[in-house]
């Protein structure tokens, strides 16, 4: 039970942070000096502290709920000044999105699933109905299959401009998957079942064609990239969607903000590998490679992307869950 007393004494304390929070609003940030943003970095730290206690105290929600937004706006000013430096970019990469992927590797692993449940629904249905494939793919694409022909030969020809519509395309997927999250995820897990039942009839039409060999061998250098980021895609729409549907002992906006942090970070991690997946689909795929090498390939990269998801900048004493 938190006492009058004791909140008497913190009110200084908020008061002081919010005139300070007003001031930056009013003036912008240069006008605090050295002194008050020493000031600011600790009325912050306290202050989250004092948040920590007053959520232990179902009689205290409002002040609770007070707070909340003071450290929402202090977050954002104190982190908003931070400048951009190569450097950032390196810790990102190297520290920040590996431990933002292994927190969030719940919800990429439902992504996951989703897609390949869907993919073996699929490719069920078209096994026991061959006809079914005509209604996924259309008739020219089936006609194509059927005639053990792949549809690549137009990437190689004009590589560079394919690998830039290809690129385009699936950072297009990535973010409309990301983005659907604000539905309450519904539209994410329709774009993630739609992949997948395109991906699923498109392997058992391949198969039922003989082609097998000629589709993997196409699919696995570039897919072992493009479908991980994909799911790191869906995955960030569902944390947004998990935000917006179960705040917890959050307020639902600062519950959103800070999936939708989340989020964003999940998908800004995923935009180089779908880049990286676009051009090897361009170069590398379609092309008269031997299949051993595509396999090996492959195998190569994806192992390195499990490398990097889940073992670069691990910290033990910070990870949990």
């Amino acid at each position: 039970m938190i006492s009058t007393l004791w909140l008497e004494k913190r009110k200084p304390h908020w008061q002081r942070l919010e005139q300070l929070l007003d001031q930056s609003s009013r003036k912008g940030f240069r006008s605090l000096g050295r002194s008050d943003l020493r000031e600011l970095g600790l009325l912050y730290r306290q202050i989250a502290a004092d948040l920590a206690a007053l959520r232990q105290d179902a009689g205290s929600v409002h002040f609770a709920r007070y707070l909340n937004q003071l450290l929402a706006r202090a977050h954002n000013i104190i982190y908003s000044t931070r400048k951009t430096r190569t450097s950032n970019v390196v810790e990102f990469f190297l520290t920040t999105y590996p431990n933002i992927f292994r927190k969030n590797r719940n919800y990429v692993l439902v992504a996951t699933v989703v897609f390949f449940v869907s993919g073996l629904v699929a490719a069920g249905l078209t096994w026991q109905d061959p006809e079914f494939k005509l209604l996924v793919l259309g008739p020219q694409m089936v006609e194509t299959i059927e005639k053990r022909e792949m549809w690549t030969h137009s990437i190689v020809a004009i590589k560079p401009l394919a690998s830039s519509g290809i690129m385009t395309h699936n950072l297009s997927v990535g973010f409309a998957t990301f983005a659907m999250g604000i539905t309450g995820g519904l539209g994410t897990l329709y774009l993630i079942i739609l992949n997948g039942v395109l991906m699923g009839v498109i392997g058992m039409a391949c198969h039922l064609s003989g082609m097998s060999l000629k589709l993997w061998e196409f699919v696995a250098p570039h897919g072992v990239l493009e479908l991980p980021a994909i799911f790191i895609a869906g995955g960030a729409g569902l944390r947004v969607a998990v935000g917006l549907l179960f705040p917890g002992y959050l307020p639902r906006r600062e519950s959103l903000v800070r999936a939708g942090n989340e989020g964003v970070q999940l998908l800004l991690g995923s935009i180089p590998i779908l880049v990286i997946a676009g051009v090897i689909e361009a170069f590398v795929s379609p092309t008269g490679l031997a299949r051993p090498l595509k396999f090996g390939l492959a195998g190569a990269l994806f192992t390195l992307l499990t490398l990097y998801l889940f073992t670069v900048g691990k910290n033990p004493s910070r990870e949990t869950g």
